[in-house]
């Protein structure tokens, strides 16, 4: 079986809905989603946060509306996104209200907590009349009471239970532009919660694992249960929420989609572990490079050895390549389109490797006719 074969992901089949100008679901890209952790009262430092994002590849920011001056800053925060923004809101319905009134592209809620009948068909009301949709978003840390009394504690009934029954508030309300996420800090309750509600209903689905822990420990659950998810064609737009800058969740995000074959951005870098037979400082090397290169959006692999073992055959399959000559050489071979090209001193590789990558993008647009 090839390499090419066994990769293959046939992703979940789902009705597509629109957060402002980006699709979700159906035959849409998975998009990669982020939060702010600015006070959102605080207009120029959740815009600067946003644009961060932005540069890092977000497709849709979220940002939290607990109060009036929140909701009242949405307005200028939105104006200014280059990416369309969901107001994250929890109980109060007038917030819901007035972050759609102020160009908010999703309201983040779940209809059962806003309260009465008649809020719910207000906030509805709000999302038609300006064009938002709505992400039902159900955790395992905050189940309604009753569903933790019937089922004992958060599972994956109560879990998939809690998200029908809110889905069928807004479709009472013939409102069918939403989204759902049923979200654990376990990977293993996410995934068979997200398993079974893929079944159960045809809407698009966010996937996350809520408080998933600081950069190394929530990218490791993160990909974990994302991952498992995703292979089974589960996934229609994910957040990798983290203990740490948003800009390193929207990395995290694409990485786990490039290593699944399923989104291209930027250069996708191959490095070993580095041994005493290393040539060069392959892992100062690597963070230099990864910081160096994040300015390029345009796919492409890229691969840097630090000796003969696995260097040339691992260069071979990327679009550059670096071999490191060994201990005491001082220099290496680059590898252009899987042939070697030629040599390279240590001292100069970093350059000479930006160098390339900047014009092998340059060479993918002009083909691509960017």
């Amino acid at each position: 079986m090839s390499v090419r074969a066994y990769r293959g992901i046939q992703r979940r089949k789902c009705r597509q809905i629109h957060v402002g100008k980006v699709a979700v679901g159906g035959d849409a890209p998975i998009s990669v989603q982020t939060m702010t952790n600015t006070l959102t009262a605080d207009v120029s430092a959740t815009v600067a946060q946003i644009r961060k994002a932005e540069e890092a590849g977000v497709d849709i920011v979220r940002v939290s509306c607990p109060d009036e001056d929140s909701t009242r800053a949405m307005k200028e925060i939105c104006k200014a996104a280059k990416v369309p923004i969901i107001a994250d809101i929890h109980f109060h319905h007038i917030r819901a209200i007035e972050a759609a009134e102020a160009g908010a592209a999703c309201l983040r809620i779940n209809p059962g907590n806003i309260g009465s009948a008649d809020r719910v068909r207000d906030v509805i009301k709000a999302a038609k009349d300006h064009g938002c949709s709505i992400r039902i978003g159900v955790n395992a840390g905050s189940l309604e009471k009753d569903l933790l009394e019937k089922y004992g504690e958060p599972c994956p009934e109560a879990m998939v239970e809690s998200a029908l029954g809110h889905a069928k508030i807004l479709q009472d309300n013939d409102f069918h532009e939403f989204k759902i996420s049923v979200k654990a800090s376990d990977p293993f309750l996410a995934v068979a919660s997200y398993r079974a509600l893929a079944k159960a209903i045809d809407c698009p689905l966010h996937l996350g694992i809520t408080e998933a822990g600081s950069l190394i420990t929530g990218t490791v659950r993160s990909s974990i249960g994302l991952g498992a998810l995703l292979w089974d064609g589960i996934g229609d737009t994910i957040r990798v929420s983290l203990s740490d800058d948003p800009v390193q969740e929207v990395r995290v995000g694409f990485d786990i989609l490039k290593t699944m074959g399923l989104r291209s951005r930027g250069v996708s870098i191959v490095s070993c572990p580095s041994c005493a037979r290393q040539g060069f400082d392959v892992i100062k090397t690597i963070k230099t490079l990864e910081e160096r290169l994040q300015h390029i959006t345009t796919p492409m692999s890229l691969s840097v050895l630090g000796c003969v073992v696995n260097g040339p055959g691992e260069a071979r399959e990327t679009d550059i390549g670096f071999t490191g000559g060994g201990v005491g050489k001082g220099h290496g071979i680059v590898f252009l389109n899987g042939e070697p090209s030629h040599r390279v001193e240590n001292d100069d590789l970093i350059e000479h490797i930006v160098d390339l990558c900047e014009k092998k993008a340059a060479e993918i647009e002009a083909k691509n006719g960017k």
